[in-house]
């Protein structure tokens, strides 16, 4: 039998445990915690900041990232590539539209590939409904955005937002990393609008004959209906309202920019087609006018953004204008194509350019629309303006080449493009709402598309021919 000393090896008072020794973490094994330790949270951490789940992509990067550092991010993008929207083919009929994104009840609007037109810097966005302030100053610092200004707008019930990129990173890029951001309801480039005008010459007599007068029947049709005090606004570039031909028409005034410009050629051109009442005859001189200053710049380049455009039609929708002239052109646009609904529903004809892109362009807004009635342009012979848009946007024509026009500090120009046409049209449209207050905007395009002047040639050049506000008004009977 073995002895007492012998069975209690570490038990016993006289044998004690052997001591533990223990040794410092080297800087490898710190490295190897933090970087396990990193790659738990950070993911949890992205995911509170950005409101929504990771990507492949970016849990990859997140997780590779703390342990390899920027080796770990070229990793990740071999074992998962980045995400690539790509557009959606254009609807034959109406143009190309930005592709939308959706995720739930998120919508992103992604420009096609090649699409320019647009702010290079700038996005739209709405916010998703129940984000704190706070929770969205996260998203935007993560996004690299900066907020330039907010507003409601009571046509559509929307709260919008212009934001400046601030990160380096182009519009394109932006929105794609929103497509997963709960907290954003929509977004979108804040796109840009061209005027359709082309200024062509000074008139030695500003009392020349305009054959416009002749080709509308406008003498006949003012017998009959005068446009008396139909309200149109004119969303274009700053207006001459001093101009005797304007005297007491412009009613009141809307500066969507907020700086300082002088009267624009484009803008006093407009309005004078329409309402001139003293050496021109303008198409329905006793309208009243709205006026929308959206577009700046010089007489080649003076262009408007969505924000701005939108900013007007609201403030036009809320002094219940009865027809809008737009007589401007560029791609499709999500905010704007809600806008037009909303004001086609609310009774508001909606008349515009076409475009002066040439046979081979594809559809332009907002006359591609389905509740804008589109105008293009033809001359003294009932010919197409040859650089006029073609397509089924195009409902009627009217007059646009060599027209005498109304010009800033009280002159005159005469000036070609489907944007006089479109005025000239609006002028119809007030002549018929003269005679009949009720009319819907879809009786007033029919009135317009039945009582036009057949010409030859198709139907994608020339819509139902050319209008005639005598035929028109008569057409009311």
């Amino acid at each position: 039998m073995p002895a007492l000393g012998q069975i209690c090896t570490f038990a016993c008072v006289n044998n004690p445990p052997p001591p533990v020794t223990t040794r410092p973490i080297t800087p490898l094994g710190f490295y190897v915690i933090g970087s396990i330790g990193c790659a738990a949270a950070a993911p949890i951490a992205q995911t509170a900041i950005l409101g929504r789940e990771l990507t492949m992509n970016e849990a990859y990067r997140t997780m590779l990232g703390c342990v390899a550092g920027p080796v770990g991010w070229l990793i990740a993008d071999w074992l998962a590539p980045p995400t690539v929207g790509f557009p959606t083919p254009p609807n034959p009929t109406q143009g190309p539209r930005p592709p939308i994104q959706r995720s739930g009840s998120r919508n992103i609007s992604i420009p096609p590939a090649g699409l320019t037109a647009f702010v290079p810097d700038e996005i739209l966005l709405q916010r998703a409904p129940g984000v704190s302030p706070q929770a969205f100053a996260r998203s935007a610092n993560l996004l690299q955005i900066t907020q330039l200004e907010t507003q409601t707008f009571g046509l559509t019930g929307r709260t919008l937002q212009r934001w400046r990129i601030i990160g380096g990173r182009s519009v394109a890029a932006t929105l794609l990393s929103m497509t997963r951001n709960r907290n954003i309801a929509f977004a979108q480039p804040n796109y840009l609008y061209e005027l359709q005008q082309t200024q062509a010459a000074t008139p030695s007599d500003a009392a020349a004959a305009q054959y416009v007068v002749s080709k509308l029947r406008l003498m006949e049709a003012h017998r009959i209906s005068s446009g008396d005090d139909v309200l149109v606004a004119v969303i274009d570039s700053k207006i001459d309202s001093g101009h005797a031909d304007l005297a007491g028409v412009i009613v009141d005034e809307y500066d969507a920019i907020g700086t300082p410009g002088p009267a624009h050629s484009h803008g006093t051109a407009m309005a004078g087609a329409i309402a001139a009442h003293s050496k021109l005859v303008g198409v329905a001189p006793k309208v009243k006018l709205l006026a929308v200053r959206a577009f700046s710049g010089s007489s080649d380049s003076a262009q408007a953004t969505t924000f701005n455009i939108m900013k007007g039609l609201d403030w036009a929708a809320a002094k219940n204008a009865r027809i809008v002239n737009m007589s401007f052109a560029g791609p499709g646009d999500a905010m704007m194509r809600d806008m037009l609904g909303k004001a086609n529903a609310r009774g508001i004809v909606l008349i515009a350019a076409v475009g002066n892109a040439g046979p081979s362009s594809p559809p332009l807004f907002p006359a591609a629309n389905a509740h804008v009635i589109g105008i293009t342009a033809t001359d003294a012979e009932d010919r197409l303006l040859p650089q006029a848009n073609r397509g089924t946007q195009v409902a009627v024509a009217a007059p646009g080449v060599d027209i005498l026009a109304a010009a800033p500090e009280g002159g005159y120009q005469v000036t070609s493009g489907t944007s006089v046409a479109a005025a000239h049209a609006s002028g119809v449209a007030a002549l018929l709402l003269a005679r009949n207050g009720k009319l819907t905007p879809a009786q007033v395009r029919n009135a317009m598309i039945r009582s036009a002047h057949p010409v030859a040639g198709s139907r994608r050049d020339f819509g139902a021919g050319v209008i005639d506000a005598l035929a028109a008004v008569n057409s009311l009977r």
